[in-house]
């Protein structure tokens, strides 16, 4: 597999892995997630591909099929009031091909993106997970991360 930057070639790909993400979402909490939609248009799609402040990354097999992504997304608060100006990589969004799970291609995408952010400078990676994608978290810890904060609510 390779990983690269995401291309114009890339969109259907993408397209269909974001369809699956918003399905899992959308199963674990209607009440918050619309079904049969898109997160983004083609055209924001090929915006952000272009963004070197929001890079998404693609694993692509010989004949380029994207088997997964990373959405990530470079953050820094300059001159902020309490934060101390790190630089950080979150990753807004990253997914393997439901068909294509456990065969490590997650995992790969995401030592990918800490290989990045550790050649951009940045201090830490963060990401948030879903408590209603129990899968998601399992892999994450797996990877070797820990929670640094935790969002709650109470339905009203």
């Amino acid at each position: 597999m390779e990983i690269r930057r995401a291309e114009e070639k890339d969109l259907d790909g993408i397209n269909h892995l974001l369809r699956q993400v918003l399905m899992i979402h959308y199963n674990g909490r209607p009440d918050l997630f619309k079904r049969d939609t898109k997160k983004y248009t083609d055209k924001e799609l090929l915006d952000i591909f272009k963004d070197n402040l929001r890079p998404v990354f693609v694993g692509v097999d010989d004949y380029e099929n994207v088997l997964g992504y990373a959405f990530c997304v470079l953050q820094q608060h300059n001159d902020d009031q309490i934060l101390t100006n790190i630089k950080t990589l979150y990753i807004d969004d990253l997914c393997v091909d439901e068909n294509m799970r456990g065969q490590s291609i997650g995992k790969q995408i995401y030592e990918y993106v800490i290989s990045y952010a550790k050649m951009i400078g940045c201090y830490n990676v963060t990401l948030n997970v879903w408590s209603c994608n129990p899968g998601a978290q399992r892999f994450y810890e797996k990877c070797g991360l820990i929670p640094q904060k935790i969002g709650m609510e109470k339905i009203l």
